[in-house]
């Protein structure tokens, strides 16, 4: 019951960001996790709320780095610690997302909004560092 109040808690906080793309994260109460599969879906639905569709950033009620031309972002293992148990006002996903989903976000990333990282993360090297 937590969890799903938890869950329900975030998709408002979403909702309420003004985010174009808020709306792809709504889900019903019996949903255990996100729907969506793809890197760049997942990333409009939770990611870009924060961090911009962009991923250029933003500074407001909260810093929310940039992950566009991020050096930081090189380095699936941090990216892949940061999605799965947060950081700071981030948030931790693991629990939303499963490990194929968080190797896709990480993946779009780190090949897309400007950057180009060599090397793919899989489900494999996701569930090692749960």
């Amino acid at each position: 019951m937590k969890r799903q109040i938890s869950l329900v808690v975030f998709a408002a906080t979403l909702a309420m960001s003004g985010s174009a793309f808020a709306q792809d994260f709504v889900q019903s109460g019996a949903a255990a996790g996100l729907p969506q599969t793809h890197g760049k879906e997942i990333y409009n639905a939770i990611c870009s709320a924060c961090h911009m569709p962009d991923g250029s950033g933003a500074v407001g009620a909260g810093h929310y780095p940039a992950l566009a031309k991020n050096e930081f972002v090189e380095s699936p293992d941090a990216v892949i610690a940061w999605v799965l148990h947060g950081y700071r006002a981030m948030p931790p996903l693991g629990g939303v997302l499963n490990d194929a989903q968080v190797a896709e976000v990480v993946n779009y990333v780190r090949h897309d909004l400007g950057n180009n990282y060599e090397g793919e993360t899989t489900a494999a090297d996701v569930a090692a560092a749960r």
